[in-house]
């Protein structure tokens, strides 16, 4: 914001004219400029919108313990989960191989959330009998009829 300041051209006279500036800074930066360090190279306000907001009550509604972490799909096409101390793989499918992903983990049943454009791409209730959790898809590509 500095430089974009510094760099401004006249130099504000006001500090309406400085605050018209950082309002436009702001905008670019948050709702147009790509970064290099969000996944697919989104905006902030594009990850923060993706992402699940917490409401009033939302702590006491809920007994099951929650939680939110990120993970890139594998060449396998499948995350890695831990659950009572065991590594579960959640297949997702190898097309989305290298996705940034968000997984919603609520008790057993867990969320799969393309991080960068807040698709669902996968909801299960984990068996923790298993270690792989399959899609349900049938294996290899389909054919046609």
């Amino acid at each position: 914001m500095k430089k974009h300041l510094t760099a401004a051209s006249p130099q504000p006279a006001t500090l309406e004219q400085l605050q018209a500036l950082i309002d436009v800074f702001t905008e670019t930066y948050n709702h147009h400029r790509p970064h290099r360090s969000l996944p697919h190279r989104a905006t902030p306000a594009t990850i923060y919108n993706t992402r699940p907001k917490a409401a009033p009550g939302d702590l006491a509604a809920s007994d099951t313990p929650s939680r939110i972490r990120t993970d890139t799909i594998d060449k396998a096409g499948s995350v890695t989960l831990r659950h009572n101390g065991k590594l579960h793989h959640i297949g997702i499918g190898r097309i989305h191989e290298g996705t940034r992903v968000l997984l919603i983990v609520e008790d057993l049943d867990i969320r799969v959330i393309h991080a960068a454009t807040g698709e669902l791409l996968r909801e299960l209730t984990l068996d923790p009998d298993r270690d792989y959790q399959p899609t349900g898809r049938p294996k290899g590509p389909t054919r046609p009829a």
